[in-house]
């Protein structure tokens, strides 16, 4: 065996979403042979990859039957994130930014965000979270750190906010700056200008993925992120019933109408159904059937999972230990799954080739 022959039969196995070979895409590393035993690296476009599996089978099967039916075959599985970022004067050290919206309140919106930021860390991504909701904040009481206050460091002579960090995730918003019961009455420039604080004057360090949990709506919160930040994708959140779908395709147009069109990674939808514990194979569709995936169809995106209605997501909000943190739990494995499938999209587009600017 040699390198060559090696590369040669690498290069029939395809990554499946960016339909082109590993070889081409340069996904083929520290390629060792020493004897009959060859070892490479495979490099991933996230750590979050739902088709590893298959991909390091593929390869396996590949030098078998093209170079040696009898290879020891070692594959380091790794990741480097990928980016399709053009404008990097806006959080150059962020690879990806990922928004989370709905147009509804109450659909479960900080809990989507929340979970996906940590499934994507536990998944060995480097990962931020943005409460953009100024006039609700939940991130704090999601994880737990309600009494916590960013410190500030010195950056190349600028002060800058280092955020709180829990579960592996770095952590801002509003909360950590005003008491728990106090409320934030800001007009819309006030709200803004806030928002231009935590993006440009906070050390966010390097990140794979920067999750913005948006609040509700259409309003000036949603306009000053469209124009402050380059946005890798959008990720609508709905529930199954009339109401929420409604809301939530306002929203999804609303990203289509900016200079740069902001492309939807997919639909989630939560509370789809519930499940007691004591009767594990029944589903109650308590608000309805299929709205998220419906969703998905007519704005011809990804559905990316359903969440269910478990006590455990509730529970961990409330008590600051989201469902994602719990090994083995249902929750997590619904909220792994969500995660790889947006991994997945943002990979996607970021083998695109960089869009155009509307015509304004």
């Amino acid at each position: 065996m040699d390198r060559n022959d090696i590369l040669k039969a690498l290069s029939t196995v395809q990554e499946p979403d960016l339909k082109k070979d590993l070889v081409t895409l340069n996904m083929i590393q520290d390629i060792e042979i020493n004897g009959n035993e060859v070892a490479f690296k495979v490099v991933l476009t996230t750590p979050a990859c739902p088709l590893k599996e298959k991909i390091e089978k593929d390869c396996i099967d590949a030098i078998h039957q093209l170079v040696s039916e009898t290879a020891i075959v070692k594959i380091e599985m790794t990741a480097n994130v990928t980016s399709n970022r053009a404008d990097k004067l806006t959080l150059p050290n962020v690879k990806n930014i990922i928004a989370v919206a709905s147009g509804k309140g109450g659909v479960g919106k900080s809990s989507v965000s929340s979970n996906l930021a940590i499934a994507l860390s536990r998944m060995g991504a480097k990962v931020g979270l943005l409460d953009a909701d100024i006039h609700g904040p939940s991130v704090p009481m999601m994880f737990g750190v309600m009494n916590e206050q960013p410190l500030m460091r010195e950056v190349e002579g600028k002060q800058l906010m280092v955020p709180i960090e829990k579960y592996g995730v770095k952590l801002l918003s509003i909360g950590f700056l005003i008491k728990p019961e106090q409320a934030v009455v800001w007009r819309g420039p006030m709200v803004s200008s806030a928002l231009r604080q935590f993006i440009n004057d906070t050390d966010w360090g390097e990140l794979d993925y920067l999750i913005l949990d948006l609040p509700p709506g259409t309003g000036d919160i949603h306009l000053t992120m469209l124009q402050v930040v380059p946005l890798t994708g959008v990720v609508m959140v709905t529930t199954p019933q009339a109401v929420a779908l409604a809301d939530a395709y306002k929203a999804a147009t609303m990203f289509g109408m900016t200079p740069v069109k902001v492309p939807i990674l997919g639909v989630v939808e939560n509370m789809a159904y519930f499940t007691p514990a004591e009767l594990p194979d029944n589903k109650y569709h308590i608000f309805g059937y299929g709205g998220g995936k419906t969703m998905a169809n007519e704005l011809q995106v990804p559905f990316l999972g359903e969440v269910p209605i478990f006590m455990g997501i509730r529970e961990g909000g409330d008590a600051g230990a989201p469902g994602a943190t719990v090994d083995g739990s249902p929750a997590q494995k619904v909220f792994f799954g969500v995660a790889e499938k947006v991994a997945q999209q943002v990979a996607v587009q970021n083998s695109l080739p960089k869009p155009e600017p509307a015509n304004s």
